[in-house]
């Protein structure tokens, strides 16, 4: 089996409990009618950092020895991971440095800052964010904690639905969104370890689809088109998510931008619920009926809840 194990799972949980939020599990009886079946949401928008990544983030730290973790954590990202990874370093007492593109939004640079990250800016390409990594981890020493090719992290992760399973009924389906595939690999080591029956499903926009076509393919598929307004998910696999996807993921669904920005509009009319995009990705899979599954128990992973506010 790839990835981490469940034993792992129950020992990062173990690890994190105290310091994260155990998000709660809501329902709407108006959401229930809309999807034709019975919806529980893990709302992962009210965790600590305002998403899901401060499991993986804090897993990863406190798994460290003493000398690793003295020289500080090091990252790339311009999202939830590095906010997550700032803040889980505080807590440790050690330094965090976060690579972000140049034209990371102001909004992120200020959360980063605010949980105590130091942020080296690259320019806004793949060949830049590699380049300042490399950089960085030889001038700082740091150890690198990736946003999700990391054992620890989706050990981390996959503690959401560990707890999702202890707090919410027995679930016919579990739904997750796919970027790099961190959430949905833990999602799946977590879910099918507690109950063998249930339908792991992965939930993708169709301007980012190359998680779904990488299951299709039987190979990891580059991400081409990428122009979606769940700018959290556009991350490509690795070839340990990949595997893991494989073994442990029914399959993905995809939905359109309309149905990402509707799904998000009826979160927060009917539970008043504020969740990002990225997110509502899932939400949006399950109130359009994307499968068939009248009458079923389907858990929805609301991944995050980091939306900006503009005038």
């Amino acid at each position: 089996m790839a990835g981490p194990s469940w034993q792992a799972v129950r020992e990062a949980h173990e690890r994190i409990r105290a310091r994260i939020h155990r998000t709660p599990v809501m329902t709407s009886e108006q959401m229930d009618q809309m999807s034709g079946a019975r919806l529980f949401f893990k709302c992962e928008n009210l965790q600590k950092t305002g998403s899901f990544k401060i499991r993986g983030a804090t897993n990863a730290v406190f798994s460290m020895s003493e000398q690793e973790a003295a020289r500080g954590v090091a990252t790339v990202s311009s999202g939830n991971h590095a906010a997550a990874l700032s803040l889980a370093a505080r807590w440790r007492g050690v330094p965090a440095w976060v690579v972000m593109p140049s034209n990371t939004p102001q909004v992120k640079r200020q959360a980063v800052q605010a949980y105590g990250g130091q942020i080296r800016f690259c320019e806004p390409t793949m060949k830049g964010r590699e380049e300042a990594l490399r950089a960085l981890l030889e001038e700082t020493g740091a150890a690198l904690v990736h946003p999700y090719d990391d054992d620890r992290v989706i050990a981390g992760q996959a503690t959401a639905a560990k707890e999702f399973f202890e707090d919410g009924p027995e679930l016919d389906y579990l739904l997750a969104p796919v970027s790099g595939g961190g959430l949905l690999s833990g999602t799946g080591i977590a879910a099918k370890s507690l109950n063998a029956g249930v339908r792991v499903i992965g939930c993708e926009p169709k301007n980012a689809d190359d998680a779904y076509r990488s299951l299709q393919m039987g190979e990891i598929q580059p991400s081409i088109n990428s122009n979606t307004i769940a700018d959290g998910l556009r991350a490509q696999l690795a070839p340990r998510t990949f595997a893991i996807l494989q073994e442990r993921v029914d399959r993905i669904v995809l939905v359109s931008e309309d149905e990402i920005v509707q799904a998000m509009r009826w979160l927060w009319e009917r539970m008043k619920l504020v969740v990002e995009p990225s997110g509502a990705v899932s939400a949006a899979v399950a109130v359009f009926r994307k499968l068939q599954w009248e009458g079923k128990s389907v858990g929805v992973i609301l991944s995050g809840g980091n939306v900006e506010m503009k005038n």
